[in-house]
């Protein structure tokens, strides 16, 4: 399964509402290192069929990166059952990734 985009409009569904963990990948365009964390993000929405991979694009959607306090990006957050269970800020490799699950 691919990564999904995100919005205001989806999030209760695709998020809070979701039977999985949920990983969310806050980025933008401009910023460097989540160009970097990007392409891990996409390669584990497509091995972990077990978890569902959500990319929010900052610039876009700026009430979402306010709810979850986001002040740096990359910034990865990890839901189960609507609540945050783990986040990291940063670039990060795959296998430290992995692990914030």
């Amino acid at each position: 399964m691919s990564a999904i985009n995100i919005t205001k409009n989806n999030f209760q569904e695709e998020v809070i509402n979701s039977s999985k963990p949920v990983l969310l990948d806050f980025w933008a365009s401009w910023c460097g290192p989540c160009r970097m964390v990007s392409p891990l993000v996409d390669e584990i929405a497509q091995e972990r069929p077990d978890i569902k991979v959500g990319k929010i694009n900052v610039d876009e959607e700026p009430q979402l990166a306010a709810q979850f306090g986001v002040m740096s990006i990359p910034t990865l957050v990890v839901m189960k059952d609507g609540k945050i269970v783990n986040q990291a800020v940063g670039a990060r490799p795959k296998s430290q990734i992995l692990a914030l699950l």
